[in-house]
């Protein structure tokens, strides 16, 4: 609470473009979540400030609307779509391990368990799922995700879920022209995610953990929504209500999409933990290989491979790398900007995306202004 007051304070007395030419510390960061909370209406808001190596974050609000529990700088935030760039990151892993390689196709990993394929579908590769140029549609249908939202994590296991996702997905026709058109894609990632369980014998979740999370000591990281459903410990997804109302939704089912989409956007982690993963990109994406992923991988990772403006997990506009998530209870966008050695992140524990993606827009303008 001190470092609210604190920030509400810095809020008559410095401009947040002044701010942004020396942020110091996580008090005054929280000046910039505040405004955001406050313009959206959100119960919380988090800004995390990356630069040169270093992670600063803001926090202002509440972890449930109503409630008296602040969010705190070692909270947990679901980040939905932006998940997909870590499931890519998992891929390059592989590709340099020797165990798969980016142009291996569906017909290849998948082709000998799922029969009925639409044709237009076999000869596709991981750089078509990964950039959303495999024509699929953006998610299965209504009946079959609520049945899978209901088996949830106590069903069958996660891959044998996945290979029927991808079973249903690929005996549709596609949704838009193979490689030559843009469709941006959850499906797709879900069938990316099979096809390395396929190859693996492992879940998507063990092996991401292993590839990603664990040698980037990201030790938050998990899936689903994050907390316990009998106390507020972590902060909660939120729904629009009735008269422009606020629903809090606790952990469980109905608080997050089915664990089955998971290499699409299931991950929840800490801010601290989520600038040790943009440490990592902007480190790659300025050559600095280390032992984690090779120059050529980072490359690959960053760069639209059939051109156009999305990459593999990342949109890249003017040497910058972003991505939007939520899972219609929360909003996290990411903007990384190489160039600068800067990096930003604003979180809502509020999927109200059109009230809270305006209220990003000016500290993205002051964080990381287009003239750097």
């Amino acid at each position: 609470m001190m470092i609210r007051s604190f920030a509400i304070a810095l809020t008559v007395a410095v401009s947040p473009a002044a701010l942004a030419q020396s942020v110091t510390n996580d008090a005054e960061l929280a000046v910039f979540a505040e405004q955001a909370r406050e313009s959206s209406g959100a119960p919380a808001a988090a800004v995390l400030f990356w630069q040169a190596g270093e992670t600063r974050i803001g926090v202002a609000g509440v972890r449930e609307a109503g409630s008296d529990a602040a969010v705190t700088p070692d909270d947990l935030w679901h980040i939905g779509s932006d998940t997909k760039a870590m499931t890519a990151m998992l891929a390059a892993r592989l590709v340099e391990a020797g165990v798969i390689s980016w142009d291996d196709t569906i017909g290849e990993r998948l082709g000998g368990v799922i029969e009925g394929m639409d044709p237009a579908y076999p000869a596709l590769t991981f750089r078509h799922l990964f950039s959303h140029r495999a024509g699929l549609p953006a998610n299965i249908g209504m009946v079959d995700m609520i049945r899978f939202q209901m088996e949830g994590t106590g069903g069958r296991p996660m891959p044998e879920q996945r290979l029927d996702y991808a079973t249903r997905i690929l005996r549709t026709a596609p949704a838009a022209e193979p490689e030559t058109q843009f469709f941006y894609s959850n499906a797709g990632y879900v069938i990316a995610g099979a096809m390395l369980e396929q190859v693996m014998g492992e879940s998507w979740e063990s092996l991401i953990a292993a590839e990603v999370f664990e040698p980037l000591n990201m030790a938050s990281a998990g899936f689903g929504p994050p907390g316990s459903v009998d106390e507020i410990d972590q902060p909660r997804g939120h729904r629009g209500g009735m008269f422009d109302g606020l629903n809090a939704v606790p952990p469980g089912p109905r608080a997050d999409n089915p664990p089955v989409l998971g290499p699409a956007g299931t991950v929840h982690i800490s801010l601290t933990d989520l600038g040790r993963y943009l440490d990592a990109h902007m480190a790659g994406d300025r050559g600095e290989a280390g032992d984690y992923l090779t120059s050529e991988s980072w490359q690959t990772l960053h760069t639209p491979p059939f051109g156009g403006d999305y990459a593999l997990g990342w949109g890249v506009q003017d040497g910058r790398l972003r991505h939007a998530g939520s899972n219609t209870m929360w909003f996290v966008r990411i903007m990384m900007d190489p160039q600068a050695d800067r990096a930003v992140v604003v979180a809502f524990n509020d999927g109200r995306v059109d009230q809270v993606a305006p209220a990003m827009a000016p500290v993205f303008a002051a964080l990381l202004p287009e003239t750097d």
